[in-house]
């Protein structure tokens, strides 16, 4: 079986079908040695190479692609290769076994909290996309005195280095002293976005975990450096905030 090469490729968590399409057009993409074209179909087995980097792709589908939850604890970093040798949250994963895990997002090595992982690129593309709007939820804990003055400016918008951000909501919840805990939501991943914009109010952030990526929730239950499986109604609801169909056959994850 054939298919289109930008589709295969947003498979392996390269970037949208859209953002393939443009590698495509610019010439970074080679196809058995060849400059691949708009409209390329292949089968699989070819040899893919994007960027001068090889890469491993499957023509179809996969039956059943996985979604997990990864509870990350402080001093983890998410990315596979580092050269200071750290821990890095793909080491505590199970073995995929529909292909390999793509991160839905990052947190930065201070911060705890929800983490996401799929076999599914296109599923993992559409839900750090801006476009989608899926909110992601933290729990805060700030040392300073926080004024309403503050939390409306946060409400209303701020200007970071790299452009104007806010929260979309912010809720007391306890604490006492210099010490209180917030509860926001942001909807969109830029970097430590929570922390900047907190810090934009001359604030410190102590304390900083995820506890909500769209619908699903970072229940106490899952300990950190734990890992569970999506339950169907958290499928459905995930897969419909990326505005996909949920796959037929769906395997059940691995705690």
């Amino acid at each position: 079986m054939q298919e289109r090469l930008q589709k295969v490729l947003a498979r392996t968590g390269l970037g949208s079908r859209r953002h393939i399409e443009t590698l495509i057009r610019a010439g970074r993409v080679q196809v058995d040695g060849k400059t691949a074209e708009l409209g390329l179909k292949v089968t699989g087995r070819e040899r893919i190479v994007v960027d001068g980097r090889a890469v491993a792709v499957r023509a179809e589908a996969p039956e059943t692609a996985e979604v997990i939850v990864y509870h990350k604890p402080v001093g983890e970093i998410c990315s596979r290769n580092d050269p200071q040798g750290r821990k890095n949250v793909f080491a505590a994963l199970p073995r995929a076994r529909g292909g390999r895990w793509i991160s839905v997002g990052r947190l930065d090595i201070s911060t705890a909290g929800l983490l996401l992982f799929t076999t599914d690129g296109e599923l993992a593309n559409r839900l750090m996309h801006p476009a989608q709007e899926i909110e992601r939820e933290y729990a805060v804990r700030l040392l300073g005195q926080v004024t309403p003055g503050m939390l409306e400016r946060l409400i209303q918008g701020v200007e970071l280095e790299d452009g104007p951000a806010r929260f979309t909501a912010i809720e007391s919840s306890g604490g006492t002293g210099a010490n209180r805990w917030y509860h926001v939501i942001i909807k969109e991943g830029r970097n430590r976005e929570v922390r900047r914009l907190w810090e934009s109010q001359g604030l410190t952030v102590s304390r900083l975990s995820r506890v909500r990526y769209g619908p699903v929730i970072l229940e106490r239950a899952l300990r950190p450096g734990k890992t569970r499986s999506l339950n169907p109604d958290e499928r459905r609801q995930l897969y419909h905030a990326a505005g996909l169909s949920v796959p037929e056959k769906a395997a059940p994850g691995t705690d």
